[in-house]
């Protein structure tokens, strides 16, 4: 008996010091893991009041910190992760680095609110927490310890052999990688309008999760909790919703139960008057994913609906900014949700090649009332 348990303690001991010390797999998982480390970095060395985007690649891919910041004239980090990372991780890892005063904007995907807590603790972000954040890892619940020390299999062991060389001469880098799907800022800048993957965008449409399971899921208790400790620290949560196609209409129960996650726990909720809602053809390669001409005109808006929340004034796009939103083919449908001004800006950007004309001044009194339902 005694034998059997000390070479159980052995074999448990020999796999903890295998993927948690000496192998790793730094194309695929550690990629994501430096995403996380880059993003982190970035938001310790923001000076406060901040603007920090949470959410899972909708935020990222449908967001632009160089578009909402220089609107509010605030610095910002677009610190959204793919879904399927923790969101115990991602909260505690950030949250850490949040300040009294900072705004924090969650347009989480539904995904996120009806994650299991199974599903949680088997996440790809196992592996990562056991091997480069065993501290934090030690602070979480057991069961998502245990989930991340037994995270690895045969063929994670394989995968390691293969990727560890690979990047250690160079072959691959995985700064490089990121250097060319992300700006310093955190948003994605590699989804052009006319590399968008048609094929993916128009496969079968997922369910929707309905206002019970938003109501009872797990990530909805990770999400409550997270919004309550900020709220009390004195940072402002607001949430949102994500981007969606048109014809993927949300209903009402459902985004009522999501209002009530940041509502009832002293946060804030916004609702874009298109409910963040675009036409197929504004999107990249799924729903969260705005092309980046459509991303930047959504930030326009999500940049308004926040000034008009934290009674910050903001200020009028740049050239550059307007140039590039004008081409998302939902410019002219989504224009009246615009201020005069910015309207009066695009119109003359598409009718000038100098730019030098293109400076305006908001109006004391804009249209953005009309933006955006302001929930307190």
């Amino acid at each position: 008996m005694w034998r059997l348990l000390r070479l159980t303690a052995l074999s448990v001991g020999l796999y903890i010091t295998t993927f948690g010390f000496l192998v790793d797999r730094p194309l695929s998982i550690g990629l994501l893991n430096l995403e996380i480390n880059q993003k982190a970095l970035r938001l310790s060395a923001l000076a406060s009041p901040k603007i920090v985007i949470i959410a899972g690649s909708n935020g990222p891919y449908s967001h632009s910190c160089v578009v909402i910041g220089a609107m509010l004239g605030m610095p910002c980090e677009n610190a959204g992760i793919a879904v399927g990372i923790g969101l115990d991780f991602v909260f505690a890892d950030y949250g850490a680095r949040l300040r009294p005063g900072d705004i924090v904007y969650m347009p989480m995907e539904t995904a996120q609110y009806v994650t299991t807590r199974a599903e949680d603790r088997s996440g790809a972000d196992a592996e990562i927490l056991l091997h480069d954040h065993r501290v934090l890892l030690a602070a979480l619940p057991l069961d998502r310890i245990l989930g991340a020390v037994f995270c690895c299999t045969l063929g994670d062991l394989i995968e390691s052999t293969v990727e560890m060389p690979v990047a250690s001469i160079g072959v691959i880098a995985p700064a490089r990688i990121l250097s060319d799907e992300y700006n310093r800022e955190g948003d994605r800048i590699d989804a052009p309008l006319a590399g968008a993957d048609t094929e993916l965008l128009w496969q079968a449409s997922r369910v929707e999760p309905d206002a019970a399971g938003i109501d009872s899921g797990y990530g909805t208790a990770l999400i409550r909790a997270f919004v309550a400790d900020q709220s009390h620290r004195g940072v402002v949560v607001i949430g949102g919703l994500p981007t969606d196609f048109s014809t993927e209409r949300r209903s009402p129960a459902a985004i009522a139960a999501i209002a009530a996650v940041y509502e009832s726990n002293a946060g804030k909720f916004m609702i874009l008057s298109n409910q963040s809602e675009y036409p197929i053809g504004d999107f990249f390669n799924s729903e969260d994913h705005l092309a980046q001409p459509c991303q930047y005109l959504h930030s326009i808006l999500v940049a308004q609906g926040l000034g008009r929340l934290i009674g910050r004034q903001p200020h009028p796009p740049g050239p550059a900014i307007i140039n590039l939103a004008v081409t998302c083919p939902s410019y002219q449908a989504i224009s009246a949700a615009l201020w005069p001004a910015i309207r009066a800006q695009a119109s003359a950007s598409s009718s000038s090649k100098s730019s030098a004309s293109l400076r305006i001044m908001v109006p004391p009194s804009s249209s953005a009332s009309t933006l955006v339902t302001a929930r307190r």
